[in-house]
């Protein structure tokens, strides 16, 4: 039978509760921090505390917990039990917890249902990932950036974080992350009618072309069109995803594949692992070639995995501008000496019905295309390491977390090293912002910290066309953008530009690294975000000129409106096929922890 042998290695009775009892502290943690359940305190002692939580008149919820800053909590998986009829029970299934928590929640039964997919898709993984070959944190602080990604969990946030519907067994283990195998991408010849091409500026398709193939995968393409009655030069060659071309193309492209104007063209010589976000590939026969991101028609983390056709369009021109500010800015360019990984040239086909069909679901616009990104290895330095936020995140399989191991080796002690990495991360940040009104969105994946003797030494950022944003606010800096520029960049209101750092690092990611520190001893949470608040106040008092600008992106008003991702999917958005793509919930406030380390400084005349 298939995959008897895995199922049988990995499914254990004891590997299944483990994961199903850390998922569903998760679960606690998190649907308390978006206000979806509400238990009830029984007792304290220090900073434990033991709540309740009723799903019915005779079933409760027993576990402790901790309280964390910015209206947080860390629930202890190993303490989740259930008390029914007045009998003590074993707590073991996050499935079971779902199930008891709809009508609390206020699911409807439709969402209930696909999320028990989605959950139990990532607690496969999730035992996937305890079965895998246990290399210690002490040993993966010297693995290679692309090796290191496939040993990563997930979005610490969302619960449901390896849903990836669409997916088969067979498809998980062959193209997910964390089962790190090398991939030969699929080739398929497009129409020029069909088919966009754009690039920066002294970059053209044929250059692209003859980096990315080999030249023996170039004269064996040209055969196969030819073969089929066709002119090469009136086709563009682009890379599709095997998942992507077997499971939507050919059901979606069928017309176009009758008549010739889509050609399959077979596997090009190069490899590839994937990359956390799945749809991302670095090279692995040549790291200096481009990063490959392609569409995948999966649903995984809120959204289908595919690549928005107007943001595609656009995204060597985002690069232009990205990359053309920093090349102006001495901060930037000579002190920061950030990295900016380009989206150097893309391509993307609209699908002739589907994009002319009123308010059609957006996953049927997102279908085919390519963004060709630099890759990280071609702006490293000697003694140089990349390793993306997310790592920071990482404890191996006897707990010691990575960054205690990367701390260790540096030499340095803990607020030293914190010191230096909030420093190294917030001022390109700050500076883009401030500066220029402009935002990345700096979570786990798109944030990569360069490394060099251990220590935090440079940033890098990534993903510009999907997570991009800029200020509706009249800034000079921003008035030679055009309107359609503007429009597919999306303009945000003042809090709305802030909360892309606030919450896409603060909440979604420092939030999690400073519980790690405190539960580990090595350092209290308000040392952390009082070294944060000095990260931020020491970069206003280089530029004091901007001081109307720390005002208008406030980060530390003592509450702002309160995000929730995993409400968004559970509540308010569930599973409908909208013409656009979900956003984060909004739910109240969230107290700013960082308030409380404003009060004692003043910057200039702030």
């Amino acid at each position: 039978m298939l995959f008897s042998e895995e199922i049988q290695r990995v499914f254990t009775r004891e590997s299944w509760t483990k994961v199903n009892k850390k998922l569903m502290g998760k679960m606690l943690s998190e649907y308390m921090y978006e206000n979806m359940i509400h238990p009830e305190i029984l007792s304290q002692e220090g900073e434990d505390i033991e709540y309740s939580l009723g799903v019915s008149e005779t079933k409760h919820y027993h576990y402790i917990a901790q309280k964390r800053l910015f209206d947080s909590f860390d629930v202890k998986w190993t303490t989740v039990y259930i008390l029914e009829n007045g009998n003590r029970k074993e707590a073991h299934s996050a499935i079971e917890l779902l199930i008891d928590l709809q009508e609390v929640i206020g699911m409807s039964s439709e969402t209930a249902g696909h999320l028990i997919k989605e959950m139990n898709s990532t607690l496969i993984a999730d035992a996937h990932l305890l079965d895998k070959e246990g290399k210690t944190s002490d040993e993966l602080i010297h693995e290679d950036y692309a090796t290191l990604e496939g040993y990563m969990t997930g979005h610490p946030w969302i619960t449901y974080n390896k849903g990836r519907i669409g997916f088969g067994y067979d498809d998980y283990l062959a193209f997910s992350p964390e089962q790190q195998k090398e991939v030969r991408l699929s080739w398929i010849a497009v129409h020029k009618e069909l088919a966009s091409f754009q690039s920066i500026e002294g970059l053209d398709y044929e250059t692209l072309i003859a980096n990315e193939l080999s030249k023996e995968d170039r004269i064996r393409f040209e055969e196969v069109v030819k073969q089929n009655g066709c002119e090469p030069s009136d086709f563009y060659y682009m890379p599709v995803h095997e998942w992507q071309w077997k499971n939507t193309l050919i059901q979606n492209f069928p017309e176009e594949l009758a008549m010739g104007r889509i050609i399959p063209l077979g596997e090009g010589e190069d490899c590839y692992l994937p990359q956390q976000s799945i749809r991302t590939f670095v090279n692995r026969t040549n790291k200096d070639k481009h990063h490959v991101k392609l569409p995948m028609s999966i649903l995984n983390t809120l959204v289908y995995r595919g690549l928005p056709s107007e943001r595609t369009v656009i995204a060597p021109k985002v690069t232009e501008f990205i990359k053309g500010l920093a090349e102006k800015d001495p901060f930037l360019k000579d002190e920061c000496r950030v990295i900016l990984p380009g989206e150097n040239a893309s391509m993307n086909v609209n699908h002739h019905y589907y994009s002319h069909l009123k308010q059609a679901p957006y996953q049927y616009l997102e279908m085919l295309g390519t963004i060709w990104r630099e890759s990280i290895y071609t702006y490293l330095e000697e003694g140089e390491q990349a390793i993306t936020l997310a790592a920071l995140l990482y404890e191996d399989h006897n707990r010691k977390p990575y960054v205690a191991s990367l701390i260790e080796e540096s030499g340095v002690d803990t607020e030293q090293w914190m010191k230096q990495f909030f420093s190294v991360v917030m001022n390109p940040l700050l500076h883009y912002l401030y500066q220029y009104g402009t935002v990345f969105s700096p979570h786990g994946q798109n944030t990569i910290v360069v490394l060099k003797d251990a220590k935090p030494h440079r940033l890098a950022i990534k993903d510009f066309v999907d997570d991009v944003n800029i200020s509706d606010q009249e800034f000079p800096e921003l008035q030679g953008l055009s309107p359609e520029f503007k429009a597919v960049l999306r303009t945000e209101p003042p809090e709305g530009l802030t909360q892309f750092i606030f919450t896409g690092l603060f909440i979604c990611h420092l939030r999690y690294l400073s519980n790690l520190l405190k539960n580990n001893d090595m350092m209290e949470e308000e040392t952390f975000w009082r070294l944060l608040a000095d990260s931020i106040l020491n970069y206003q008092e280089k530029f004091p000129e901007l001081q109307e600008r720390f005002k208008l992106f406030d980060f530390f008003k003592p509450e702002l409106t309160k995000l929730c991702l995993n409400r968004n999917r559970m509540v308010d958005y569930g599973y409908s096929d909208d013409d656009d793509r979900p956003h984060a919930s909004e739910f109240g406030k969230v107290t700013n922890a960082l308030a409380t380390f404003n009060r004692n400084r003043t910057v200039g005349s702030i």
